[in-house]
């Protein structure tokens, strides 16, 4: 292909060169040829025409494809990505076609500079190396529109590439913390399109000069509280690399390579090998919220024993007010679970989080609340596959599935999309696909299998109340690690709107008891680690408070004896709740709603059933895992346990 393109003046002011522009990055040519303009004027216009191939989320940068095969990027201001989209009002979005000249977006340059920001707008031909012969550039005063560049495409074969610089990364990277003042220097790391951000303790550790002359950087910047070293398209390269050299805390890298060990022979060996594995990526990834998730769960049992006293009406805008601080952090657990899970399998934690926002989103939520979640119902569709849409919040198993399917994508994102291009179109397919994967496939499985489970919960209830009790009281806590218990909410409702009354939520109070117990033991068998003793406390109250998260993620699956001897108590407990005909006018349970066994008519036996059973449960769950569930030296030989405070986690190198 030979020939010429004009390129025009994205906005009206100051043509510089583009080795005059004030980013590094760009001034560097790393991103290729291009220019810059100098805005007096804040309306936007594209250079080129062709078709938009990537908007950015925050809005500052617009990418182009010629008909000729150029790929130009223009960026509004230095920096402007820490200004989240404020400044800017796009006219375009991927896919549309514009010719040269059309208006694509306003810049408001005031707003720009009162954030501190550079304003220049930097034209950039990202693949220069393959397409660009030569470039002139019109410099001086110039308005939007004008003619100010002449392109020279290189004929078919011909190339201008240069020898790569064939930078080791790895040794990049360990360089580069070395002179930020090494690990204990670095509280965190990020990156963006071009730049590895540092959150320093002491900045003035950091050796400037050396980081600068380093093969593969172009520059260091500080801005923001940041330490920034501008990279480049290398960008996420170098950030692994650092990522790497950094260790444990930052990434999880070391935490996936202590996963990668070959599985035993055999297929029973095998079986309990990767359960196990699956069970320590549950309870890592769920550890960072554990005192959080205590706290709401106390909130919401205080919550629930203030209503039974009738304090305050569940109808007042003060109930509303307080069960959101409560409710949130479940609601929107997937996004939680999704970026801790994140750093666990070693996939990018933001994109996660983004993901576990979808299966949040209020609108799919709406759509899977309409129909029964124990049905597979058709209540949507997908490119015209009809599918079923589940209810995700609260919930945790599909998140694991999405961090562990994002780990597998994005290296192949990374090795099949262009350098210039992969900050955009990596983290867009990957939201994309993880997402869809988990609503078209693991999202409906879930729904078939609790379909079963709900169908042979209400035969077993038929059949006998005293077994079903021992059964599900063993097993139900089980059906929570995966999300399966989601099976019995529909039961428990319908039992309540058609006779006022549940045995079978009963049935779920005791198991919340046993988790709760066999927390209580750990507490006071825990001598010497004041952070498991702060942990088991918490965990214990909000178990007794009717939610079990942080006491089975926290502790009882951690240390896996100590969730089957809280199964033992489940079962006993269970099973006189099902012999004593148990049942539960409320949805609140475990001991704070005690309130809800209390028969509207008077109180009778099933309160006194409630409490037996309660009782009995406590002792046989504390019993069994003080004496066979729990020893302090477990903590020593199973993962190191994390600092954990209400709300909040203390980390030995903050990420």
């Amino acid at each position: 292909m030979k020939g010429t393109v004009k390129m025009l003046a994205p906005v009206t002011g100051q043509a510089v060169n583009i080795s005059d522009v004030h980013d590094p990055m760009f001034s560097e040519k790393a991103m290729g040829e291009g220019f810059g303009v100098i805005p007096t004027n804040q309306d936007v216009v594209a250079p080129v025409s062709g078709k938009i191939m990537l908007v950015a989320s925050t809005k500052h940068t617009v990418g182009f494809s010629t008909d000729d095969g150029l790929e130009v990027l223009v960026h509004m201001g230095v920096d402007t990505v820490e200004l989240n989209g404020a400044p800017f009002k796009l006219f375009v979005k991927e896919g549309d076609s514009v010719k040269a000249g059309d208006k694509i977006a306003t810049m408001d340059i005031d707003a720009v500079k009162k954030a501190g920001k550079v304003t220049d707008v930097i034209v950039a031909i990202t693949n220069t190396a393959k397409m660009v012969k030569e470039i002139l550039v019109q410099t001086g005063d110039v308005k939007a529109g004008d003619e100010m560049a002449t392109v020279e495409l290189m004929a078919p074969g011909e190339t201008t590439a240069k020898p790569s610089k064939n930078v080791d990364y790895d040794k990049l990277g360990q360089d580069i913390v070395k002179n930020v003042g090494g690990v204990n220097n670095v509280e965190n790391v990020i990156h963006c399109i071009t730049r590895v951000r540092f959150y320093l303790k002491d900045d003035n550790k950091a050796n400037d000069e050396v980081i600068k002359n380093m093969k593969g950087v172009l520059d260091v910047a500080k801005a923001g509280g940041q330490y920034q070293v501008v990279i480049g398209p290398a960008v996420e390269d170098v950030f692994d690399a650092v990522v790497k050299a950094l260790g444990p805390g930052f990434g999880g890298d070391s935490e996936v390579k202590a996963e990668k060990v070959k599985a035993p022979k055999g297929v029973w060996p095998k079986t309990k090998f990767y359960f196990s594995a699956l069970i320590g990526v549950i309870t890592a990834s769920m550890m960072p919220v554990i005192g959080l998730l205590a706290a709401s769960g106390i909130l919401k049992g205080l919550l629930a024993l203030i209503v039974s006293a009738k304090w305050i009406s569940p109808t007042s805008s003060t109930y509303m007010i307080i069960n959101a601080m409560g409710d949130s952090v479940f609601y929107f657990l997937p996004i939680l679970v999704g970026f801790t899970a994140a750093k666990r399998l070693g996939a990018n934690q933001i994109i996660m989080g983004v993901i576990g926002g979808v299966l949040a989103y209020p609108t799919l939520v709406q759509v899977a609340t309409k129909t029964s979640s124990t049905a597979m119902n058709i209540n949507g569709d997908f490119f015209g596959i009809p599918i079923h849409i589940a209810n995700y919040t609260y919930s945790i198993f599909p998140m694991i599935a999405a961090a562990w399917l994002a780990s597998k994508v994005e290296p192949w994102l990374k090795k099949h999309i262009v350098m210039s291009l992969r900050m955009i179109l990596s983290p867009l397919l990957e939201v994309f696909i993880v997402s869809a994967v988990v609503i078209v496939l693991v999202g409906p499985i879930i729904t078939l299998l609790s379909s079963y489970l709900a169908n042979g919960i209400v035969a077993l209830l038929k059949f006998s109340p005293a077994i079903s009790g021992l059964l599900i009281g063993g097993f139900y806590q089980c059906l929570v690690i995966f999300g399966l218990h989601w099976a019995v909410i529909p039961v428990v409702a319908s039992q309540i709107a058609t006779t006022g009354h549940s045995a079978l939520n009963a049935i779920v109070s005791a198991t919340m008891v046993a988790q709760g117990a066999a927390a209580m033991a750990v507490f006071v068998k825990t001598k010497k680690n004041i952070d498991m003793k702060q942990i088991a406390g918490a965990a214990t109250l909000s178990a007794f408070s009717g939610v079990t998260e942080p006491a089975m993620y926290g502790i009882n699956l951690k240390y896996g004896r100590v969730f089957w001897t809280a199964n033992i108590g489940s079962a006993v407990g269970g099973l006189l709740t099902g012999l004593l005909h148990v049942d539960m006018w409320g949805f609140a349970g475990s001991l704070i709603g005690f309130a809800s066994f209390i028969n509207p008519k008077g109180i009778d036996g099933s309160f006194t059933g409630y409490l037996i059973a309660s009782a009995a449960t406590i002792v046989v769950s504390f019993v069994c895992t003080y004496l066979f569930g729990f020893k302090e030296e477990d903590l020593e030989s199973s993962h190191a346990v994390e600092k954990v405070r209400l709300g909040s986690r203390e980390p030995a190198a903050t990420n």
